[in-house]
């Protein structure tokens, strides 16, 4: 019997049990901040700070929703990893017996991490763009031996460095995006309208889809478990996993409520300081705007939180498809070669010219189409007692997991109608 198919009690109680009452509760936390860094890429930038200039406070309850998703999405991750000690990647690859369904799964896996790649590296050039007048091509090369230099941390010195380094870099990018809201406060009559779901057209239902790609991102509900499986592997037995457990949970929601908070403020700022003015959907023109309305400090603040994005989330996201094709194809290519293969989509696009902004927008919507195939093995794997044992979800966890589910493919199949039909 693998790993995999055992019981989760018989597991957990077979191995030697941890001590964990005494460790205090802050060493505990940290994968899910990593992990949540993957909902702060420039994708994220890109579609809400677009959605804000084009509609206003439409959309703010597409954030919300998105956020309170992700926090359910991102626990069942961790408590995957903790409980089972593999990656949701790995425990996929054990029960797709068929090669070819294997393979099949891993390529629509595989795109979306380099949809995420893309996003990553074109948001880390746009922004030594505005800070620097670098040319989009070389930002995006310095963005990504940037990238591979963090990774080169995670490598050599495990993941409690990376954890920092990538905290530090979400603290950057949270007062590098939310500080223009203090000087351009949004109206709270807006933000209240903006609570009750609805659309205006097509556009605003891709809009929709892109945060919620952005938001909820496939390659983090990959990575989340594999975090947890690393970041802890010698607390084994029942009450240490307990004490994970409820340990994940505060680190998920700390997590989740920065990202919310973070994306929030972009959609908010757009909304108030730049709807109505020209060229603001993109990420040059608003930052052109921001600088022109709220002054030369704020403008700077939001590319230095761009910057700061592109290079956290870019080391994430290889660390995501790394684990994708070591669980699935049973293959570990390291992470530096991992990110030299993966820059290269990202370059090519910077090199002929495309609209950034819109590359990061559609990237977004890619990630919203991958949603499903890593949301339903999630909450059906979580859902099995003879894999997770005393720690499977209730049924109302198992039934939120379902809802979320069937939102996400409902607005992707609407979105997919929209755009064959030319609505």
């Amino acid at each position: 019997m693998s790993k995999t198919d055992a019981p989760a009690p018989d597991r957990v109680l077979s191995r030697a049990p941890t001590t964990v009452a005494s460790t205090r509760l802050l060493w505990l936390l940290g994968p899910a901040l990593v992990a949540g860094v993957a909902y702060l890429d420039p994708g994220n930038v890109a579609s809400n700070m677009t959605a804000g200039a084009r509609y206003g406070y439409l959309l703010v309850w597409v954030v919300v929703a998105g956020n309170v998703m992700a926090w359910l999405i991102q626990y069942l991750s961790a408590k995957l990893g903790i409980v089972t000690g593999q990656s949701l990647p790995e425990i996929l690859g054990v029960r797709m017996k068929r090669p070819t369904a294997r393979r099949l799964y891993w390529l629509q896996a595989e795109l979306v991490a380099m949809a995420t790649d893309l996003a990553e590296v074109i948001g880390g050039a746009v922004a030594l763009n505005l800070l620097f007048n670098l040319p989009l091509i070389w930002g995006g090369v310095i963005t990504g031996t940037i990238s591979m230099i963090v990774l080169l941390v995670h490598s050599r010195r495990g993941p409690r460095i990376f954890e920092r380094v990538n905290i530090a870099l979400m603290l950057i990018i949270t007062v590098g995006f939310t500080a223009g809201v203090l000087f351009a406060p949004p109206d709270a009559g807006g933000v209240l309208a903006g609570m009750v779901p609805r659309f205006e057209g097509s556009n605003s239902v891709l809009l929709a889809a892109s945060i919620l790609g952005a938001t909820i991102m496939p390659h983090a509900i990959y990575a989340h478990s594999s975090l947890t499986r690393d970041r802890f592997p010698e607390w084994q037995g029942v009450t240490a996993t307990r004490r994970l457990i409820w340990a994940t949970k505060w680190d998920v929601t700390i997590a989740m409520a920065i990202a919310g908070t973070v994306n929030l403020g972009i959609l908010l700022l757009a909304a108030s300081a730049l709807k109505g003015v020209e060229g603001t959907d993109t990420l040059e023109g608003a930052y052109a705007a921001l600088k022109d309305t709220l002054g030369p400090i704020i403008a700077t603040l939001f590319a230095v939180g761009l910057l700061a994005s592109g290079l956290a989330s870019t080391s994430v996201g290889a660390y995501a498809g790394a684990e994708i094709m070591h669980g699935l194809l049973r293959v570990r290519v390291p992470l530096l070669l991992r990110r030299l293969v993966t820059l290269v989509p990202a370059l090519l696009i910077l090199g002929i010219g495309f609209d950034p902004t819109e590359a990061l927008v559609l990237s977004q919507v890619v990630l919203s189409f991958g949603i499903p195939f890593a949301l339903i093995p999630l909450v059906w794997l979580t859902a099995q007692r003879g894999l997770l044992g005393t720690f499977t979800n209730r049924w109302f966890t198992t039934a939120a997991g379902v809802v979320c589910g069937l939102a996400l493919v409902a607005l992707n199949l609407v979105l997919l109608v929209l755009i064959f039909t030319g609505a």
